[in-house]
């Protein structure tokens, strides 16, 4: 396993990281493909042994159910200050005027919530899930600046806005000497590039570490195109982030695999090794359901595309209507 600061942080975090998403039980009516406790755990493990340390998960999860699960995993199988807990905030947690967002009432509820379902005295990277549009920005960023030197938070982040909000994000906490965001999580793969055109090239000049999520574009880059899964089957998200630009993705998921069969590795392998070569990209967030998908990940480290084969990955992409996440 490699190692890399996240963004201009001393924060050490693994290539890779774990998203939780899937570990927590199924809940009518919502995500019915998660799993149980007793067989998310296996994975959690797995992914200690293989040298990850970075574990993403959101309050958000199955009503923070997911948060739960990795908080009792990491507690049995690894020491804590070995870990790197990364959360986020924004989503309501119930039917209150008051719950959501990222007011100081709403933070402030839901960290120490956080806290106690993970377990822990304090979260590593804690981030913005989404831009709050109804917030003052000065009241959020104060908010989490008060939280790192509560010592609750160690960093800060955020996740899934358009550049200029990000921007924004940064001047203002760099305006008023408040902790500064060390990371963005965006929604970036092979079937979704749009990030490139503002929010790569951000990143990289503030010295941002990026973390994508759905680098595999929630499976759609790991097998051929005719085939069928029972999350992709049934993940209504999945549908819409990608049912829109199926024509044009086929063409990707064929480059993928063929590319994959001339080197004679799985598809995750070379669509998961395009998007480590992508600076800044620090740690993309995988997820994993069977055992191999943990040992492809870790495979892709070692995988250096050639340029011809980076140019055919990325020839038949066509620009995508930018997904609105709020």
């Amino acid at each position: 396993m490699d190692y890399v600061n996240l963004g201009r942080s001393g924060l050490k975090v693994s290539r890779l990281g774990l998203g939780c998403l899937t570990y927590a039980p199924p809940r009518p009516g919502d995500h019915a493909w998660t799993l149980s406790e007793e067989d998310s755990r296996p994975f959690i493990r797995k992914a200690l042994e293989l040298g990850i340390n970075f574990f993403d998960t959101a309050n958000a999860y199955s009503a923070g159910t997911s948060e739960e699960v990795l908080g009792r995993a990491l507690k049995d199988f690894a020491r804590r200050e070995d870990v790197v807990i990364g959360t986020k905030v924004f989503f309501p947690m119930s039917k209150s005027p008051t719950s959501g967002g990222l007011s100081r009432k709403a933070i402030l509820t839901e960290v120490d919530a956080s806290l106690r379902r993970l377990g822990t005295d304090y979260i590593d990277l804690y981030q913005m899930h989404r831009f709050d549009y109804t917030t003052p920005i000065e009241e959020t960023l104060q908010t989490f600046d008060d939280l790192v030197r509560a010592g609750k938070v160690r960093y800060i982040g955020a996740s899934s806005m358009h550049a200029w909000q990000f921007l924004k994000l940064i001047d203002t906490a760099e305006h008023h000497g408040w902790t500064r965001p060390v990371s963005m999580q965006s929604h970036m793969n092979l079937l979704y590039r749009e990030e490139e055109r503002e929010m790569l090239g951000l990143c990289r000049a503030e010295g941002i570490g990026m973390t994508p999520w759905s680098p595999l574009a929630r499976g759609r880059l790991t097998r051929p195109w005719q085939a069928s899964t029972p999350r992709g089957d049934t993940d209504q998200y999945t549908r819409k982030l990608y049912a829109q630009t199926e024509t044009a993705d086929r063409a990707v998921v064929e480059a993928v695999c063929a590319t994959a069969d001339a080197r004679g590795v799985p598809p995750a392998r070379i669509a998961l090794a395009w998007l480590l070569g992508k600076s800044p990209v620090a740690a993309p967030i995988i997820g994993a359901t069977k055992p191999h998908h943990l040992d492809d990940a870790v495979a892709a480290l070692s995988i250096r595309l050639e340029t011809e084969e980076i140019a055919a990955l990325e020839a038949p992409y066509v620009p995508h209507p930018v997904v609105e996440f709020n």
